[in-house]
């Protein structure tokens, strides 16, 4: 199997940051994306897409990252997923993740195929995370950051069980919809959420 390496950025110049971003399924709460900027004399051994990795693995991977690289992170709300629709939303904290690196990317190695429009060059990378270890060490960050952000989330509204599901739509989650309805955490333009909102409406 392949792990992810530096030939993609090694075929750039400049400052290079790899972007990734987590969050665009849930029902709930914001989508993240992180811009890494690694140090290749000095990087966490055994990062790879954060999908294959252990949550505590993650944890610790991610501490690493931040102590090791640059790292910028940015957000898109669910107000701004409504607005602007999931795909645009996930351009938009792209565009902030690399905006909040301490030094500005001379060029972008971006997973996926869509382009988020960062104004410098950018090369896209389907699967990235498990080719670049900059997008690699995004996704490690994106993930591990989203996570406590619905954990920090489920203090405020405990009975979707945010804190496991991370805002996917369980069963768990599904429950707590049904029985104590749609919070401002919601991402009232998603098909489940504005069909409940629908429903209720309905029922005034």
């Amino acid at each position: 199997m392949q792990k992810p390496d530096f030939s993609f950025e090694n075929q750039e110049t400049g400052i290079i940051a790899g972007i990734d971003e987590v969050g665009r399924g849930p029902f709930a709460g914001p989508v993240v994306a992180a811009a890494v900027i690694l140090n290749q004399r000095n990087y966490p051994e055994g990062m790879k897409d954060s999908k294959k990795l252990s949550k505590s693995r993650r944890e610790t991977l991610a501490q690493e990252i931040f102590e090791k690289a640059q790292v910028g992170i940015g957000f898109a709300s669910p107000a701004e997923i409504d607005e602007f629709n999931i795909l645009q939303a996930t351009f938009l904290a792209m565009r902030r993740a690399a905006e909040n690196l301490q030094h500005q990317p001379d060029f972008a190695l971006v997973d996926g195929n869509r382009d988020p429009k960062l104004g410098i060059p950018t090369r896209l990378i389907v699967k990235g995370d498990s080719l670049s270890l900059s997008i690699a060490a995004a996704s490690i960050v994106a993930k591990v950051t989203r996570d406590q952000k619905m954990c920090d989330l489920a203090i405020d509204f405990p009975n979707y069980g945010w804190e496991r599901n991370s805002g996917y739509g369980t069963a768990e989650h599904r429950k707590g919809l049904s029985l104590y309805g749609v919070t401002p955490q919601h991402r009232r333009s998603f098909a489940p959420i504005r069909k409940l909102l629908e429903s209720d409406k309905a029922q005034c």
